[in-house]
């Protein structure tokens, strides 16, 4: 693969679609390279993983890495859609009747997310809104969305919902990926680090708020903020869920049909155009 490729979105995708149906091979092959780019993500972060240190792992040259992917860029994308494979490998079916109700399928999913950011935490540092997906990104993605599949929600925040869970996920491991990151800089771990900011505590009693949650225990035993952010949220996706369910049943005001969801998602007044019209006809000879 010539490097000059390593900026074209269509070559990326072909790439990865094409890396999904690879045959394993024997010397340097694109799934070693994958293999080896993911576990040095994995001890290092993304902010030491180059090409050259792949090909070192490997022990093979810089130049030989470029014959199989064009650069660092789609081999992260190769390293993000390998990972999210181990997600899939053991999710269950996503389809309503799978048991658990919606919020069980959701819950359960992003519980796999957060935990294969626990091992991969260098997910959460793929930034950007540029990442092209592979098959099982989209799988993945899918899945999620497979989980709200039958709820009263409109088809529009359906795609929210996922979208918002997703992004907290990543937040909640940026964070993990940022502690560990100044873990390996520093060598000191992030508890003894703050055990050591005296000069800082001693300053904080003339603000009353903090003290008082200090004095009554308030960071004695601190609430997991995964679990407790991920509730929180699902409590306002079962409010939003319930608020349309009870919507459901709205019929049309001219003729009684039971009206439903239009495809953009925006509510319905009046089951049909004739029906808008009559009450529209109605209304003109009422003045």
């Amino acid at each position: 693969m010539a490097r000059g490729v390593a900026g074209d979105p269509d070559h990326g995708i072909e790439l990865l679609w094409r890396y999904a149906e690879r045959e394993p091979r024997p010397g340097l092959s694109l799934g070693r390279i994958v293999r080896a780019a993911v576990e040095l993500a994995d001890a290092e972060g993304l902010e030491g993983l180059s090409m050259r240190k792949v090909a070192d792992r490997l022990g093979f040259t810089t130049m030989s890495l470029y014959r199989h992917v064009p650069g660092r860029d789609q081999l992260v994308d190769l390293m993000r859609d390998e990972v999210l494979g181990e997600a899939l490998a053991t999710a269950p079916d996503a389809a309503p009747d799978a048991g658990g109700g919606w919020r069980g399928r959701l819950e359960e999913a992003a519980r796999r997310a957060w935990e294969l950011r626990m091992r991969h935490p260098w997910l959460a540092e793929v930034r950007g809104s540029r990442h092209l997906p592979g098959p099982n990104a989209v799988a993945h993605y899918d899945h999620m969305l497979g989980a709200l599949t039958g709820t009263a929600l409109r088809p529009s925040e359906v795609v929210a919902v996922v979208g918002l869970l997703g992004r907290f996920v990543d937040a909640e491991a940026l964070l993990l990926a940022e502690t560990r990151r100044e873990e390996r800089r520093s060598g000191v771990s992030e508890q003894e680090w703050w055990g050591a900011r005296d000069s800082l505590y001693e300053r904080l009693d003339r603000y009353p708020a903090l003290s008082r949650l200090w004095e009554t225990g308030g960071w004695d035993d601190p609430e997991d903020s995964f679990t407790f952010g991920l509730r929180r949220l699902l409590d306002g996706v079962e409010v939003l869920i319930r608020e349309r369910d009870e919507s459901r049943d709205e019929r049309c005001p001219e003729c009684g049909t039971p009206l439903e969801t239009a495809p953009s998602g925006r509510p319905r007044v009046y089951c049909s155009r004739a029906c808008q019209q009559r009450a529209y006809r109605k209304r003109r000879s009422a003045d």
